[in-house]
C-alpha cells in the first residue's frame, strides 16, 4: 500500500491511524514500526509511526510483542470489529443520537436495510 506523502499536506484528525491499522490488518503477521513505514511508502518519521502505534495500543486497538530491540504490532480485532468499534465511538459522542441513527437508517440501501432487520430481530 503506496500512499505519496507530502511534506506540506496534513492529514485529517485520525487518518494516519486508520492507514496504520489498515496496513496492520492487511498483514500476514504482526509488523514493526519499519516495517509499517515501509508498507506506507516511507516518508514518515519513525518517531511518528512509533507514536501512533503506542497510542493504538495504549486505546487497546493493537497488541505488542517484542521482537529484538522493537516491538512488532498486531491488531486485536478484525476490520468488521474495528468499524464496529469506530461507529460506535462516533455515535457516543453525538448529543442527538436518535437523528444520527436516523440518517444512518434511511440512507441503507434496501439490502443492507433487510440485513439490519434481521440482526435486529434476532439479537446480534
Amino acid at each position: 500500500m503506496t500512499h505519496p506523502h507530502d511534506q506540506g499536506r496534513r492529514r485529517a484528525k485520525g487518518q494516519l491511524e486508520a492507514e496504520i491499522l489498515t496496513v496492520l490488518h492487511q498483514a500476514d503477521g504482526p509488523m514493526t514500526t519499519g516495517q509499517v513505514i515501509e508498507r506506507l511508502g516511507g516518508g514518515l518519521a519513525y518517531s511518528t509511526v512509533v507514536t501512533i502505534l503506542t497510542r493504538l495500543h495504549a486505546k487497546r486497538q493493537l497488541t505488542r510483542t517484542p521482537r529484538g530491540r522493537a516491538y512488532a504490532y498486531a491488531p486485536v480485532a478484525d476490520e468488521a470489529g474495528l468499524a464496529a468499534r469506530r461507529m460506535r465511538g462516533y455515535l457516543d459522542g453525538r448529543p442527538d443520537r436518535a437523528a444520527v441513527l436516523t440518517r444512518f437508517v434511511g440512507d441503507l440501501t434496501a439490502d443492507d436495510e433487510d440485513l439490519l432487520r434481521q440482526l435486529l430481530d434476532t439479537g446480534h
